[in-house]
């Protein structure tokens, strides 16, 4: 039995955290529906009520979490309101009869969507695992907000994991980097893809993943000395040439640079691409004339240009690559993209539900063309093995 203690603090974490929600909503969406966000929370609040996570937080932190991922996206009101409420049908006594009258025919088909993605079970035989994920590409087309609710579903679900045995992380981790990474991938969403891959890969081998990470943290300091000054160079060269650009740097994700550690057989010195430059322009002239700098301030590694905004990728992302060494002999790659290729890169589809105003329109011709490209890909596949391996390309 919770405490009068325990209960006021359950109250302010979730009230905290409605709130931030609210605040972001405000922010991205000034012009949605904010009072069915309300209902939403107000309505989960209710029916979650009494029910814990592994963690020992209220479960209605999970809805919460949720839904903070979708506004994070900038997403609308009516994804925003499925996600708090994507749990309701399967762990309390809602039925999608009762979301349908609270909330209108949007919300409950979206949450109806998610409820039977939860349902598949990715764990089978590989066959078996191939036709769900057929089921998955099928409410990806009819819905994309499905899985994208899904996917943030699955992140805050890996934020969470340490909490639970063993046996069932490695469970939740091999299907992360198996099935939702790869999805995330192919929406081109390279943000929760990035963190995904990292959460799955410290789970599912974490003595892999302690090796890599401890020898980024002992070139972390030099690498970040490194990227420093080279990104003040870059910047003065480019205020040189009158080129208005933002420069960033990081160093490569772990589980990225664990699978090349693997597939390549090298060692983290021998990564290329360890460190990695983004310089974000105005306009496509101008990220090929930062090309130009670039290429006159270092010297270009053969065979390492790759120009994806002539030739982009299929799930749409644009961006100029090369790999330079410096004088010193330090390899390492820059990017080149306009600010809206970064937005697409970052985000990808979930990009396509930023704008001005009226509720979100699938049926809008940029939003069609990228589940165009969904439904092309999950049919052009006959085999269900061979789409399994299609998906982790």
């Amino acid at each position: 039995m919770t405490t009068l203690r325990e209960q006021i603090a359950t109250n302010v974490l979730t009230v905290t955290k409605f709130r931030e929600l609210m605040r972001d909503m405000r922010e991205n969406r000034p012009n949605d529906d904010l009072e069915l966000i309300r209902k939403a929370y107000e309505f989960s609040q209710r029916y979650h009520s009494g029910q814990q996570r592994a963690s020992g937080e209220p479960y209605l932190v999970h809805p919460l979490e949720v839904a903070l991922v979708l506004a994070e996206m900038k997403m609308d009101a009516v994804s925003v309101a499925a996600g708090l409420l994507h749990d309701s049908v399967e762990d309390t006594s809602i039925t999608i009869v009762d979301i349908r009258k609270e909330f209108g025919e949007q919300v409950a088909h979206i949450v109806e969507g998610v409820t039977k993605i939860s349902q598949i079970d990715f764990s089978s035989q590989e066959e078996q695992q191939a036709e769900n994920l057929r089921k998955m590409m099928l409410a990806m087309v009819d819905d994309i907000r499905v899985v994208l609710i899904k996917l943030a579903d699955r992140l805050h679900n890996m934020r969470t994991l340490e909490h639970l045995p063993p046996d069932r992380q490695q469970k939740i981790a091999r299907e992360t980097l198996d099935i939702y990474g790869p999805i995330a991938h192919r929406l081109g969403m390279g943000k929760i893809r990035g963190e995904l891959e990292d959460l799955g890969f410290r789970y599912l081998d974490p003595i892999g993943y302690q090796q890599v990470h401890d020898a980024v943290e002992a070139r972390r300091k030099k690498g970040e000395q490194f990227l420093s000054a080279i990104e003040r160079e870059l910047s003065d060269k480019l205020r040189e040439a009158g080129i208005t650009a933002k420069v960033e740097s990081r160093i490569k994700r772990l589980y990225s640079i664990h699978k090349k550690l693997i597939k390549q057989r090298i060692s983290v010195d021998q990564v290329y691409d360890l460190y990695a430059m983004r310089v974000i322009t105005r306009s496509v002239q101008d990220c090929y004339g930062v090309l130009g700098i670039v290429h006159n301030m270092w010297r270009p590694v053969p065979g390492r240009i790759k120009d994806f905004i002539a030739m982009p990728r299929p799930n749409l992302y644009q961006s100029l690559h090369t790999s330079v060494i410096t004088e010193e002999g330090t390899s390492f790659e820059i990017q080149i993209r306009t600010e809206e290729m970064h937005r697409m890169a970052e985000e990808g589809i979930a990009a396509h539900w930023k704008y001005k105003d009226g509720p979100v329109s699938v049926k809008d011709e940029e939003r069609l063309a990228w589940l165009r490209q969904v439904v092309e890909w999950q049919r052009d596949v006959a085999d269900p093995n061979e789409f399994l391996s299609t998906l982790k390309i």
